[in-house]
């Protein structure tokens, strides 16, 4: 790490690091608004057979972000997926007391732990590949992982990205695919409310942190549920940025990507979102965590009626788009979203405590190179 500090004192080192220190290790990794974007992207923009700088900053950024989600998810593979060797990464020895946990959400709750994290890994694993098959620099975030494991049984003793021990959970996207009157992208001064309150302050793990957090039951059970509340905000996240990116990309095959990945994002958050609904409801809910009193889980369909809360309501509800004078519609919410964005709410979830000055530098820098016109800040 003291190489990459001194490596990363500036953007120009940044630079020259991303280039000679990252592309050997990652290059072997593997209606009439649409009409009128399609007219302005072309196959190849300038004929050079290279990306715009936009369009290879943008897929630097998703790349990295797909290297974080990655993280977090093997993460959550190890102690409570399917262990199995489809990927090296999905290694582990799994934590019984946490998959059933899990499973009193959903039966199959491991295997979609499973699969959403295999998914994750093809994406990042593409995106890299696809940058390096471009001429592009990749993205390798490998120096940085540097953060501790779990020390609960089944948990591999490996550097990591992310931090799944302390959390603060925003459940905000909760209400916000509920409410039929508010949007956004219309209304960005609107605060939704949490549907977890208690999960959006303090700091709580998502996964077992050592053996004694699987008992008592309530205990395991409430680390569970603020899993399930995870899962939901980090792929809610990317169901809005690959939409929002799009509209800023000149190569059709870039376009192809993010409207191609983006749509796996939404179908993770869409089977989540179900899963998260049974934590707060009957039988499960309401459960108060015997070891972080403070932490509740209410019955969000007591009493009934509430329809902002009802947990069958999973689809997104019909709401205003683009204007009030037209008529409601349902969408994804929000995209009027940079990448930048992204980078903070990673950043409050939690996700990155314990990382290193120069991992953030280098994480904002890769979002305000996407933010960017020029693709460079």
């Amino acid at each position: 790490m003291k190489d990459v500090t001194n490596r990363l004192k500036n953007r120009a080192n940044r630079r020259s690091f991303l280039r000679k220190g990252l592309t050997a290790g990652t290059a072997t990794l593997g209606a009439g608004l649409l009409t009128n974007k399609l007219s302005a992207i072309n196959q190849d923009p300038d004929g050079s057979g290279k990306l715009t700088k936009r369009d290879a900053a943008i897929l630097r950024f998703l790349a990295a972000v797909e290297t974080i989600e990655s993280d977090l998810w093997v993460q959550y593979n190890e102690l409570g997926g399917i262990q199995d060797k489809e990927r090296p990464e999905l290694g582990g020895g799994g934590s019984m007391p946490y998959t059933e946990a899990l499973k009193n959400l959903d039966e199959d709750m491991d295997q979609y732990i499973h699969d959403n994290t295999d998914d994750e890994l093809s994406h990042w694993r593409f995106l890299n590949a696809y940058l390096v098959s471009k001429g592009a620099d990749p993205v390798n975030l490998d120096p940085f992982r540097t953060l501790p494991s779990s020390k609960a049984s089944g948990a591999l003793q490996i550097g990591r990205l992310t931090n799944l021990m302390q959390l603060t959970v925003d459940t905000s996207w909760y209400t916000r695919y509920r409410d039929d009157e508010h949007n956004p992208d219309l209304d960005p001064k609107f605060v939704f409310p949490q549907a977890v309150p208690t999960l959006a302050e303090g700091r709580h793990p998502a996964i077992p942190r050592t053996d004694s957090d699987l008992t008592p039951k309530d205990h395991i059970q409430a680390i569970a549920n603020t899993a399930a509340f995870h899962f939901c905000f980090i792929e809610q996240g990317g169901t809005s940025i690959y939409p929002a990116l799009a509209l800023s990309v000149k190569n059709l095959d870039v376009l192809r990507i993010l409207l191609s990945i983006g749509p796996t994002e939404t179908a993770h958050f869409q089977t989540w979102h179900d899963k998260a609904g049974n934590a707060v409801s009957d039988p499960l809910a309401p459960l108060r965590d015997p070891k972080e009193p403070s932490l509740f889980f209410p019955n969000l369909n007591d009493p009934p009626g509430r329809k902002l809360f009802q947990t069958n309501l999973i689809m997104p509800e019909p709401c205003p788009f683009l204007s009030r004078d037209l008529p409601v519609c349902s969408i994804i919410r929000p995209i009027n979203i940079k990448a930048m964005d992204v980078v903070n709410a990673f950043t409050a979830d939690g996700l990155f405590i314990g990382q290193s000055k120069e991992f953030f530098e280098f994480f904002r820098d890769l979002a305000a190179d996407a933010d960017s016109p020029t693709g460079e800040e």
